[in-house]
């Protein structure tokens, strides 16, 4: 019979958030992005191709996902030095339960493992966590995780940390459209008052601004039913870097990129421009 080999988990247990160190080159980077514009208060990330990357290495799918623990500790790091206000990560789709069994039950494991031993990292560095998602599909003992981090970083001001787990943007709007309709037939309002930000307002994400950046790594040109409603204007930013080794000067690029765009919302380039220049006058 042959051997399993046993999934190697150690990028799980490599540091924590925040603990490495002095960066004066970095600072010096993360100075420049600060003054060359305005910076996105809200950053979603599509954290894709651990598979990928694990089959490259000879390794296996679980330890894909293990190593990428390290992008997230750096990105939110990262995020929360620069003073990002918003990072969500898109960690785990309503799709996902349709993959193999074993690899489902590995994550959840190590979404318990992570969290238990980081929460405490998150309260230290003011973060807030929040998760958005179908709650009711994840294992006991995540959603008990879930609550304990939620619940004692819920008074930090620095850093929001969203989970997208167990999300797809369809249920999101699926679950906000029910909402309503519930509300219009049990006479609390009409019809007529139905509108985008009634709908808005019972997303998973009420409260939370819409993500002005969303990037994608691996490679996929394609949003994967993440944030549909939230994302018709969001900036799109594709990069082949495999998830486990996305990093902060990723990041810094991705935002750089972010900030040459012009961001018309329906409007021409004449009218922002007009626009822009009767403020600096």
């Amino acid at each position: 019979m042959a051997l399993i080999q046993k999934p190697d988990l150690t990028a799980t247990k490599k540091g924590h958030w925040f603990s490495s160190g002095g960066r004066s080159n970095d600072s010096l980077l993360q100075a420049e992005l600060k003054a060359s514009c305005e910076l996105p208060s809200h950053i979603a990330i599509i954290m894709d191709g651990n598979g990928r990357w694990a089959r490259l290495k000879g390794k296996t799918r679980v330890e894909g996902h293990a190593a990428g623990v390290n992008s997230v500790r750096d990105i939110v790091e990262a995020s929360a030095e620069l003073g990002i206000e918003h990072l969500t990560l898109f960690t785990f789709s309503t799709e996902n339960w349709k993959r193999p069994e074993k690899e489902v039950a590995a994550l959840m494991q190590l979404i318990v493992r992570i969290l238990g031993r980081e929460t405490r990292a998150l309260q230290d560095n003011n973060i807030r966590l929040q998760v958005i998602g179908n709650r009711e599909l994840l294992p006991l003992k995540v959603r008990e995780t879930l609550e304990n981090t939620i619940e004692l970083t819920k008074n930090n001001s620095s850093l929001t940390l969203t989970i997208a787990l167990s999300y797809s943007g369809k249920w999101d709007i699926v679950q906000a459209c029910r909402t309503v309709a519930e509300a219009v037939e049990a006479g609390r309002i009409t019809a007529d008052e139905v509108n985008e930000q009634l709908i808005e307002s019972h997303l998973s994400t009420a409260g939370i601004p819409d993500p002005e950046l969303i990037i994608r790594t691996s490679g996929e040109f394609r949003i994967s039913n993440f944030m549909i409603w939230q994302s018709a204007y969001s900036e799109i930013y594709f990069t082949n870097t495999y998830w486990p080794d996305f990093r902060r000067a990723n990041l810094y690029e991705a935002i750089r990129d972010f900030q040459g765009r012009e961001r018309r919302f329906g409007k021409t380039s004449d009218q922002i421009q007009s626009t822009a220049s009767s403020l600096t006058k």
